[in-house]
């Protein structure tokens, strides 16, 4: 018997394994698009099977057998969120200089995303609400991406400190907390309470942290934060680089 008809036949459901799992992934992405556009307005706990099939307008066995289980579907919601938040906020970030330039384009890109979801809404805020007392592999998720962002924010405070951007005596720890506080207290402020001017404000009291931890070398290292406008303010990889 002649191998170049087997080797053809293998070829050929290799090709087609190789359209078929293309199909899937990419059938699976679309899900959770959908997904994640539900879970920002109605929470991850709002999820469902049933209430994708029909966004998506697939069968509930067709979105369940892409992830197995409800709990999974959450998961995939948030890496996916997770990841976007890091080629928003903290990929571009890195062509800064180390330092207070980076400290301070990483706050920038926070911002500009908070003021987006000041409308849309947070998942790690609302994550958070819901997961908070809830242990478990959604939860330690949630906790994990948070964690992991926070520690890509808190190397770049040290890094300003080393660079003698920020004072030598300075506490990393309690800069850090600062800076992720006036970020919740956003949100709070702007979309819970619609408090005009809070997205400026929050600027303020970043500018109010440099100044207060800040070096006589401080003043060199920063450059100016674009202030939003009135009228917007009034409207209300998974493993981050240890550059």
């Amino acid at each position: 018997m002649s191998v170049t008809p087997l080797l053809d036949k293998t070829s050929r459901v290799t090709a087609r394994d190789g359209r078929a799992l293309q199909k899937g992934q990419q059938t699976k992405a679309v899900i959770v698009e959908a997904a994640l556009g539900l879970a920002t307005q109605i929470g991850l706990e709002g999820l469902s099977i049933g209430a994708l099939a029909e966004v998506t307008q697939m069968s509930k066995s067709g979105v369940f057998a892409h992830f197995g289980s409800r709990e999974e579907l959450q998961i995939s919601v948030i890496r996916e969120y997770f990841s976007r938040f890091e080629d928003e906020v903290f990929a571009p970030a890195m062509q800064a200089s180390r330092g207070l330039p980076r400290l301070q384009t990483l706050f920038r890109n926070w911002m500009n995303r908070t003021t987006v979801e000041i409308d849309s809404g947070c998942l790690f805020i609302s994550g958070a609400v819901e997961f908070d007392d809830r242990p478990g592999p959604v939860r330690d998720a949630l906790a994990g991406s948070v964690k992991t962002w926070l520690a890509a924010m808190h190397r770049a405070v040290l890094q300003s400190i080393e660079m003698a951007h920020l004072r030598a005596d300075a506490d990393a720890s309690q800069i850090s907390f600062e800076i992720h506080a006036l970020i919740l207290a956003l949100h709070y402020e702007a979309r819970f309470l619609k408090t005009p001017g809070s997205i400026a404000r929050a600027h303020a009291a970043f500018d109010n942290i440099l100044a207060r931890y800040g070096s006589a070398t401080a003043a060199a290292a920063r450059h100016p934060v674009s202030l939003p406008k009135l009228s917007k303010v009034n409207r209300s990889k998974s493993d981050l680089s240890k550059e």
